[in-house]
C-alpha cells in the first residue's frame, strides 16, 4: 500500500490534553475519525488493525465450537417486552417507530435476539450443548461518551451465547468461555484482571468482567494483594466485623439541633462514625416502592448491592413529601415508628449494639439503637460500598482499590430469558425444559484503543506484531521510485503486507510519521546504503538499526518476523507491568 494513496492523514498537533492516550494517538495517526460524541469512523489502518483482532477471537470461538451467525441491529420491540428489559432500561435504548407505526429499538445486545433463534431452532436435547456468535454493531446512547473509544455510544462487539442442557451445562460453557477470554487477551498482549461484576441490565445468576488495569478507567476496583480477591466496587465483600461486644441498653433520646449530617452528627456527640447508623430514602422507579437503606455512619450505599437486595430494577432519590408523608423526618430519619416503608439494612448492623439513629423527630436522635428490639429490617444484605483500607473478607488484609477498563465480561443467565420468552427443548423424557444460557462480550474496539494505551510512547504507538496494521513499514529516501518499488515488490511476494512511504516528505517527517502510526518493522531505503547494497532494518521499540543486503532480503526479514511475537514479548512482558495482578480463578463473594 502506498501512503500517498491511503485513505487518511497524520496531523502533526495533539489534540484534547484532557483525552486519553489512545484517543489522542489513534486521531493523530489516521486511525480513526470522529462523526458526533461517541461516534467514530474506522479508516483504514484501524479496519486492519480491527480485522486482525476479528481474527484472533476467531480462532478462539472455533476452539471452543462455536458457530458464526449474524443477529440484525434493529430489533423488533416486542422481543424486549417479552424480556421486559423494555420496561427496565432507561435512556440508554434507541426507540423508534417504523413507517407502521411498531415499536422497534437499536439493539444494545443480543440475549433476546439469541433467544428467539435458539426457540425456533432448538428443539431437542440432542441439539445441546451449542454455542452461537457474532461480531456486530450496537448502540448504547450513553450520557458521557469520552476517551476516544473507550467510552462511546455506538461499538462492535464480539458477543457470543451458550445454550446447555441444564445448570451444570452452563457452567462447563462459562468456564470455557473464561479460559479463551484469557488467550483472547494474551494474544493481543493485554494484561487484564478477571474481577466479579455486578449483573446489571444483564440479570442472570453470575458474571466476571476482564479488566484492564490504566488510571483513566472508570471502573473502580477492589483488590486484595495477599490472596488475589478481585471484585468490581459494585459488588465487591469486605470485612464488616467489630471486636466489641455489647450489653444493648435502654433507648434514649438526645437533643441534637441543626445536626443533620453524619460528620456533624459524631462532633456533637463525640462518638466514632462507626457508632452511627446512616438513612438514605429511595424511590424504585418502576416499582413504585419506598426504600430505606440503612448502613453504618462510617460506610456509603451501594445502590447496585440494594437494588439486587430489594429486587427492584433503579431508583431515584425520594422527595420532601414522600418521606414527610412516612412519618419521617428529613435530616433526622430512622426506621423507627416509620411506616409504608422498605427497610433495608446493611448486615454491619446486624451484630452491632447501641448505634445512633434518628428519632424521627426535628433536631432529635435515638442513643443505643438496636435492631430486632426498637425496629425490624426487611431485609438484612450487604448494601455497602467496599473501600482502599477495609480489610478482606477471605485474608484479613487491606485492600487496594484501582481503576480499570473493562475490555470484556461473561454472564451465566441460567433460565432467565429463556423462561421468559419461552426457550425449551424437550428433554429425553419427551418434557419440555428451558435452556440454560450464557452471554460473553468483547468490545473490539475497546480492546483496539487499550492496546494503545498499554503500548505507546512519547513518538507514537508500538503495535504488537500480531495485531500491526501492516507488517513492514518502508520509508522510501530515494530520488527514483523504481529500487523502492522493486523492494516492496519482493517484501509482498514474500507475503507481507507493506505500508510503502512514497510521499515528497522530508526524511525527518517520514520517521516521525512511521513512529507514530507504530508499525513494528521499519526498512528504509537511502542513497548511501543502495550504494552499499543495503536497506536500513530498524524496529520500532528499539533505537538500534542494522544495514541488511538487498539479495538476502527476504531470508533475514522472515527470520526476524518469524520470532517477532516472541522478541516483543520479552521486550514488553506482560508480568513486568508491577501493578496488575492476574486473578488465577473466579471470585465469590
Amino acid at each position: 500500500m502506498l501512503l500517498s494513496r491511503l485513505f487518511s492523514r497524520t496531523i502533526r498537533k495533539s489534540g484534547d490534553p484532557g483525552e486519553s492516550a489512545s484517543a489522542d494517538l489513534l486521531m493523530r495517526g489516521g486511525f480513526i475519525r470522529q462523526l458526533a460524541s461517541g461516534v467514530y469512523s474506522y479508516l483504514p489502518l484501524a479496519v486492519n488493525v480491527i480485522r486482525r483482532i476479528e481474527s484472533v477471537v476467531r480462532v478462539e470461538m472455533a476452539n471452543l465450537g462455536a458457530q458464526e451467525v449474524i443477529m440484525p441491529v434493529v430489533n423488533p420491540a416486542d422481543i424486549w417486552k417479552e424480556s421486559a428489559r423494555w420496561y427496565q432500561i432507561d435512556a440508554e435504548m434507541a426507540r423508534f417507530q417504523d413507517r407502521s407505526g411498531r415499536d422497534m429499538v437499536l439493539a444494545m445486545t443480543h440475549e433476546e435476539v439469541a433467544a428467539i433463534l435458539a426457540r425456533s431452532e432448538i428443539l431437542s436435547y440432542r441439539q445441546l450443548p451449542c454455542i452461537i456468535f457474532h461480531i456486530q454493531t450496537k448502540w448504547r446512547d450513553d450520557p458521557r461518551p469520552r476517551a476516544g473509544l473507550l467510552r462511546v455510544r455506538e461499538f462492535t462487539m464480539k458477543d457470543s451465547y451458550s445454550l446447555d442442557l441444564d445448570a451444570e451445562g452452563m457452567e462447563r460453557s462459562y468456564a470455557a468461555h473464561l479460559e479463551a477470554y484469557k488467550r483472547i487477551f494474551s494474544a493481543c498482549g493485554l494484561p487484564v484482571t478477571v474481577v466479579t461484576s455486578d449483573l446489571g441490565l444483564m440479570g442472570g445468576l453470575k458474571a466476571d468482567e476482564f479488566m484492564y488495569l490504566n488510571d483513566i478507567g472508570e471502573d473502580t476496583l477492589i483488590i486484595c494483594s495477599n490472596c488475589g480477591y478481585a471484585a468490581n466496587r459494585q459488588v465487591a465483600a469486605f470485612d464488616k466485623r467489630s471486636n466489641q461486644e455489647e450489653t444493648p441498653l435502654p433507648l434514649e433520646k438526645v437533643h441534637t439541633p441543626g445536626v443533620k449530617t453524619i460528620d456533624a452528627l459524631a462532633d456533637n456527640l463525640k462518638l466514632p462514625k462507626e457508632k452511627l447508623a446512616k438513612a438514605v430514602f429511595l424511590m424504585a422507579t418502576a416499582e413504585e416502592k419506598f426504600i430505606l437503606a440503612l448502613v453504618r455512619g462510617d460506610l456509603e450505599v451501594n445502590e447496585a448491592k440494594l437494588a439486587k437486595a430489594a429486587r427492584v430494577s433503579a431508583f431515584r432519590p425520594a422527595v420532601e413529601e414522600e418521606i414527610t408523608s412516612r412519618g419521617i423526618s428529613p435530616g433526622y430519619g430512622s426506621p423507627i415508628g416509620a411506616k409504608n416503608v422498605t427497610v433495608v439494612m446493611d448486615d454491619s448492623l446486624q451484630t452491632a449494639a447501641n448505634f445512633v439513629a434518628g428519632a424521627n423527630e426535628r433536631d432529635y436522635h435515638f442513643l443505643n439503637v438496636n435492631a430486632g428490639r426498637d425496629f425490624e429490617a426487611d431485609i438484612v444484605a450487604d448494601i455497602s460500598f467496599a473501600s482502599a483500607g477495609r480489610r478482606c473478607a477471605r485474608c484479613g488484609e487491606k485492600l487496594i482499590e484501582k481503576r480499570g477498563i473493562e475490555v470484556g465480561n461473561i454472564f451465566g443467565l441460567g433460565t432467565k430469558y429463556s423462561e421468559s420468552m419461552n426457550c425449551t427443548y424437550l428433554d429425553r423424557d419427551g418434557k419440555r425444559k428451558p435452556v440454560y444460557m450464557g452471554s460473553y462480550g468483547i468490545g473490539i474496539g475497546r480492546l483496539l484503543a487499550s492496546v494503545v494505551e498499554q503500548y505507546h510512547d512519547d513518538y507514537g504507538i508500538i503495535w504488537p506484531p500480531r495485531l500491526a496494521p501492516f507488517d513492514i513499514h518502508l520509508v522510501d529516501l530515494v530520488s527514483g521510485r523504481e529500487q523502492a518499488d522493486h523492494v516492496r515488490g519482493r517484501l509482498e511476494r514474500a507475503g507481507y503486507r507493506v505500508l510503502h512511504d512514497d510521499r515528497d516528505e522530508r526524511a525527518g517527517v517520514k520517521f516521525n510519521d512511521a513512529d507514530l502510526i507504530g508499525i513494528p518493522v521499519r526498512i528504509t531505503i537511502g542513497e548511501k546504503t543502495l550504494k552499499e547494497g543495503c536497506v536500513e532494518l530498524k524496529l520500532r521499540w528499539e533505537k538500534e538499526k542494522s544495514a541488511i543486503p538487498i539479495e538476502e532480503l527476504e531470508k533475514r526479514v522472515c527470520a526476524l518476523i518469524s520470532g517477532l511475537d516472541d522478541t516483543f514479548r520479552k521486550r514488553f512482558p506482560l508480568e513486568s507491568r508491577k501493578d496488575i495482578l492476574h486473578s488465577q480463578q473466579r471470585n465469590e463473594t
